[in-house]
């Protein structure tokens, strides 16, 4: 036998029929099951999403519903300190909103349009305040401000004792707010302009249009649904942030609706559920206010992109680049280097208020925390437990979803679609609400309460971040030859053998990708778990919390540099393997 025969008979069966496999294909009625596909396939992810997306939602409507017929708790809607939560909320998440917008867009322009150097070191730094938990953002920046900051006291230009932090305030608030979502408003902005047609903004140039004429009317048109989409995400999300509210807000004495929520549930009552089910109606219908308004902003805003998009900047800086690129790392420097120094800063001296030298400098808190905490070691396994089980557990459910999606059009694919996306617009808040109102009582038949255990923690994980774990491989799915997969079922290949031979490995970057982000945001969650947890279930962001709350904030500032470190070394690990992920899957990527 020739070796050429040996190497064509070695060769699966199911790759000498990918070349007429298109042929072959049947067609397939709408509605109908596509061939091949097991039938236990749409009922096992229907009931998955059921269970993780629309139960908590139906479990928190019947609530609220219910406190308002009984009575009970529609008192909470007329109380002052409710009023005075809303308007502090639509203050701090219209101010974070702006800021948001201003400092987003600065960059989103610059690193899309212009001809910059480092693009890539800017939007991978410029991402970093996203990545890392809010809590810590609020806590690096009070370190870094006020009369008591170590950094500010080494360097001597401390504001005498007895002057107010400036943070602890609806301004201070508002300013964190945007300086966390500003990434927000620079991917929804970038996304946009990364299409701008170059060779129309190079016939304008060539008419004599000057370059801030060329920005109004072309760039700014094709720009403006990026940037409205932009300002509504920022809006939503600065309307269910906790840990910046909490950090700040609650030493003095400001409150909006998720830390109302949060210290309702403290003090619990005979009517707690259906306070809290109502409070968190209202951060919800608020949010949703927010995207209807982005809906009528964009309305009737229909450009179409006419033209050759391209990698080459649009505007040409001349011998203002270099001002522009100062500028920006200026920005870089305020929002994300001087903070990060001050939290490092103060875990290196003994007690907040200390200035950074040689006598006063210790690795103390380091050791209590790695060491001697039983409360952060506790915090740090339940947190890697949970990061780790939630991304991986996810890939159960997220890849036989995207399966379908890819397969199936229409209806079926829509409605996986909408199930999925709700809890992750959803502020955290409501997400955890609705998972404590779903599983407060004991389940039937195993008459097991969640209440209380890291379950309940794992499964309101599981609905927070499916539509993050989904996004790297439905992207991955989307690129795939569907002739491979029918090549192999017409040689026979059942579901699971064409699930392990053939999707799986194509699909295996993406699905590491999206292993990394959940474990990236999982770990650094707060806002979910902050209503959730209790005694031994506390996770890292609760206890960088509570440890600041105590008065700790030598240990609750070494905490935070410990996962910032992290935070790092998860994203550099994705650049790492940014040439073998789909295209878009790394948001600081162009």
């Amino acid at each position: 036998m020739s070796k050429q025969g040996e190497t064509k008979r070695s060769r699966p069966r199911w790759l000498r029929f990918s070349n007429m496999a298109v042929a072959r294909t049947s067609r397939v009625k709408p509605g109908a099951s596509p061939a091949g596909e097991p039938r236990w396939l749409v009922p096992f992810v229907l009931a998955c999403l059921f269970l993780l997306c629309a139960l908590p939602l139906i479990s928190l409507v019947k609530a609220g519903f219910a406190g308002l017929v009984s009575g009970n708790s529609i008192g909470v809607l007329t109380e002052p300190a409710t009023y005075a939560a809303i308007r502090n909320t639509l203050l701090t998440a219209t101010g974070g909103m702006l800021i948001s917008v201003v400092i987003g867009a600065l960059f989103a322009f610059s690193v899309s349009l212009t001809d910059i150097r480092g693009k890539l070191t800017l939007s991978f730094a410029f991402m970093l305040p996203m990545m890392i938990p809010p809590q810590v953002t609020a806590l690096a920046w009070v370190e870094m401000t006020g009369p008591a900051s170590p950094l500010l006291k080494t360097l001597g230009i401390a504001p005498p004792l007895g002057s107010p932090q400036p943070l602890y305030s609806l301004f201070g608030i508002s300013v964190l707010l945007g300086v966390q979502h500003a990434p927000l408003v620079f991917l929804a902005l970038k996304a946009g302009l990364a299409a701008s047609p170059r060779d129309g903004v190079e016939a304008a140039r060539l008419s004599g249009a000057s370059p801030f004429r060329v920005f109004l009317d072309i760039v700014a048109p094709l720009a403006a649904p990026g940037l409205i989409a932009g300002a509504a995400i920022a809006f939503v999300s600065g309307v269910g942030n906790f840990g910046i509210p909490a950090i700040l807000g609650i030493p003095a004495g400001i409150s909006v609706l998720p830390t109302l929520i949060y210290t309702r549930l403290a003090s619990f009552g005979s009517g707690t559920f259906g306070e809290i089910a109502l409070l968190s109606s209202l951060i919800a219908a608020i949010a949703a206010a927010g995207l209807i308004l982005q809906q009528r902003a964009l309305s009737g805003r229909d450009y179409r992109i006419i033209g050759l998009s391209g990698a080459n900047a649009a505007f040409s800086l001349g011998r203002f680049r270099v001002a522009v690129e100062l500028g920006l790392a200026a920005i870089l420097f305020l929002v994300l280097v001087a903070p990060l120094a001050a939290l490092i800063a103060s875990s290196l001296v003994p007690a907040y208020g200390v200035p950074l030298n040689w006598q006063t400098m210790s690795l103390r808190a380091y050791e209590e925390i790695l060491f001697r905490q039983t409360m952060t070691l506790s915090a740090f396994t339940n947190s890697l437990f949970l990061a780790s089980s939630a991304a991986l557990g996810l890939l159960v459910v997220a890849l036989p979803a995207a399966y379908l999606m890819n397969r199936r059009k229409g209806v079926l694919a829509n409605t996986l679609g909408i199930l999925i996306e709700i809890p992750y617009a959803l502020p955290g808040i409501v997400l955890a609400v609705a998972f404590i109102l779903t599983f407060a009582a004991p389940l039937p038949i195993l008459n097991v309460s969640l209440y209380g255990t890291i379950w309940i923690i794992l499964i309101a994980y599981f609905s927070s971040f499916l539509a993050v774990n989904l996004k790297p491989v439905m992207s991955a799915f989307l690129q795939m030859d569907p002739s491979l997969e029918e090549a192999a079922r017409l040689s026979g290949a059942g579901f699971f053998r064409r699930m392990r031979d053939v999707i799986l490995p194509l699909v295996a970057p993406a699905a590491g990708a999206s292993i990394i982000l959940v474990f990236l945001i999982a770990t650094n969650e707060l806002t979910v778990s902050a209503l959730l947890w209790s005694a031994g279930t506390q996770t890292l962001g609760v206890a960088i919390f509570n440890l600041d709350d105590s008065g700790s904030s030598d240990l609750a500032s070494a905490l935070s540099v410990l996962v910032v470190v992290m935070v790092m070394a998860l994203m550099a690990a994705l650049e790492t393997l940014a040439n073998y992920l789909p295209e878009g899957v790394l948001p600081w990527r162009n």
